[in-house]
């Protein structure tokens, strides 16, 4: 991955997926430029109005980084065609930090499941974020393994995969180059194991099923995901899922993915009626199934702030190691919120029987 925005922008071998990673295009986004476009600018495309205050960078280059959702305007993804107004402020933002800015060593406990010369597997727990990102560079589980690594000569922890701040659960990082690349080419290929268990919204019919549907930024919220066909910019997904267990208007489901893009699990199950219970982006931190009675608000509203994150863990990853060639494979629990309200739920549903 190239060092500064000016190498991007100006570069020959840009890719959406430079780094050939499917689970890293999630990965965070750092603002590199902004502009405030002037009160008395007459319209003009965006490709133009960037190619001109841009040094060295060409209007196809500007074009590719708007086709990767990389401009913003407003706080929006915005595409090359976009007419710039008087008064928009206009970011670019790229997936790896400006130059300059260095990454903090931080004392921050971490649950380290396995270690070995190549490679850790993490159980991260909810609420902490993976990677810093803009206005956010600190506290993260980068600043973490850093602070971990210190007196480690030649090792630097590079994540393998991402999972978001409120998902809990295992996440696999690297120690080496060579023990990065040859991880993230299995992601690339699908070849690795990755299993979650989720609590979602309603009586999930099928006891197993499979949901293929491309997904894409939101083009009206670029904090979300939505589903969007391919041949309209959305990136082939897909999601096999099996009921673990019915509790009244919740169900216990396993989401194996078959591949690895940002917030699939929460947009898949929402798409089929199912949002995750508690999730705030797409639509689980409110009644979806139930009664209208005030006990029964109360007793959501409980669970809610028990677990106050949706409810998604990393159960399971498996993959090939990069020296030994051995096929490993780790197994986590969920957490004690997460157990928690699965047992209230169960509660709920015996009691309240008929």
């Amino acid at each position: 991955m190239m060092n500064s925005a000016k190498e991007w922008l100006t570069g020959d071998d840009f890719d959406d997926d430079d780094n050939g990673l499917d689970g890293f295009e999630g990965r965070p986004l750092f603002e590199h430029y902004r502009f405030t476009v002037d009160k008395g600018q007459s319209t003009m495309r965006l490709d133009r109005f960037l190619t001109a205050r841009l040094e060295d960078t060409s209007r196809s280059r500007v074009q590719q980084a708007a086709a990767s959702d990389y401009i913003l305007v407003n706080g929006l993804v915005a595409r090359s065609n976009y007419m710039v107004k008087p008064l928009d402020e206009i970011s670019i933002v790229l997936p790896f930090l400006r130059r300059g800015i260095e990454l903090l060593s931080e004392d921050i406990p971490l649950d380290v499941v396995y270690e070995d010369d190549d490679l850790m597997v993490i159980n991260k727990a909810a609420g902490m974020v993976v990677h810093p990102g803009h206005g956010n560079y600190t506290g993260t589980l980068m600043n973490a393994l850093k602070f971990y690594l210190k007196d480690i000569p030649d090792k630097e922890a590079a994540l393998a995969h991402r999972i978001d701040k409120n998902t809990s659960g295992l996440l696999l990082v690297a120690k080496n180059e060579q023990a990065h690349a040859f991880l993230a080419q299995q992601f690339f290929e699908h070849t690795t194991k990755r299993v979650y268990v989720a609590l979602v919204w309603g009586n999930v019919e099928k006891d197993e099923g499979t949901v293929d549907a491309a997904i894409a930024r939101d083009p009206k919220d670029r904090l979300c995901f939505t589903i969007v066909p391919e041949e309209k910019g959305g990136k082939w997904a897909v999601t096999h899922y099996k009921v673990i267990e019915r509790i009244g208007y919740v169900t216990l489901i396993e989401c194996r993915l078959e591949t690895g893009r940002t917030h699939q699990i929460r947009v898949h199950m929402d798409s089929i009626g199912h949002p995750l219970f508690n999730d705030d982006r797409y639509g689980g931190s409110k009644i979806v199934k139930g009664v209208i009675f005030s006990k029964y608000r109360r007793f959501v509203d409980n669970c809610f702030s028990i677990m106050p994150r949706h409810a998604l863990h990393a159960r399971l990853i498996g993959f090939v190691h990069p020296t030994t060639k051995e096929e490993m494979i780790f197994e986590q629990a969920p957490p004690e919120d997460f157990t928690r309200v699965l047992e209230k739920w169960k509660n709920y549903s015996t009691n309240n029987e008929g």
